[in-house]
């Protein structure tokens, strides 16, 4: 982990249900997302076996439905990044030549005051230790959801989540995203109309 970026860049916080969410969190996508990096990749971690652990991967299936999101997305409902395929994965999509810029995508549980908070920040995420597994840091960005309370039976916890839940925060997520992407377009081609006027 890059800790002066960690440094320079503290970690944003919204609640899903917030007004005017999708505009804010593409407003935090648009700050720490190099949208213009060659090989940008989202990986949207979890499994479809567990409802609160389903925000990855339904993340990933809201983002491959929308046609001009153009970038590469790896973990959905139906092709899943979990535990036992993450590392083998993750080794998959290094490219010596065009190293990949990864966007780590994954629900934890936290405090009961926090459920519903979205965060976003710089560096990994270190998916499965809500249910203490060792996994491999994953991302240079992370976006995480806390979809349910920690401390205690986390893998319980996660099965018991409501799906309401975990499919209107992959949804906010996921529009935010698209959002942000159409923001970033927009301003590359009033930057270069701008440049052309100005000739």
């Amino acid at each position: 982990m890059n800790s002066q970026a960690t440094a320079l860049q503290h970690p944003s916080t919204i609640y899903y249900k917030e007004t005017g969410v999708i505009w804010r969190l593409s407003n935090f996508f648009l700050e720490q997302i190099p949208f213009d990096h060659p090989n940008l990749i989202f990986c949207c971690i979890g499994t479809d076996r567990s409802t609160g652990d389903a925000l990855g991967p339904m993340t990933g299936s809201f983002l491959t439905q929308l046609v001009s999101f153009p970038f590469q997305i790896v973990g959905t409902l139906d092709n899943p990044l979990h535990a036992l395929n993450l590392e083998e994965t993750t080794e998959k999509l290094k490219d010596p030549s065009n190293p990949p810029f990864i966007i780590a995508v994954d629900a934890c549980l936290g405090n009961a005051n926090n459920i519903g908070q979205i965060i976003v920040h710089p560096g990994p995420l270190y998916p499965g230790k809500a249910v203490k597994k060792e996994l491999p840091p994953i991302g240079e960005i992370s976006i995480k959801a806390i979809v349910n309370i920690g401390g205690f039976m986390e893998y319980n916890v996660l099965q018991s989540t409501r799906l309401n839940l975990t499919f209107e925060m992959g949804r906010v997520i996921s529009r935010s995203l698209l959002l942000a992407w159409h923001r970033y377009n927009l301003k590359v081609i009033n930057k270069s109309n701008s440049n052309t006027y100005n000739h």
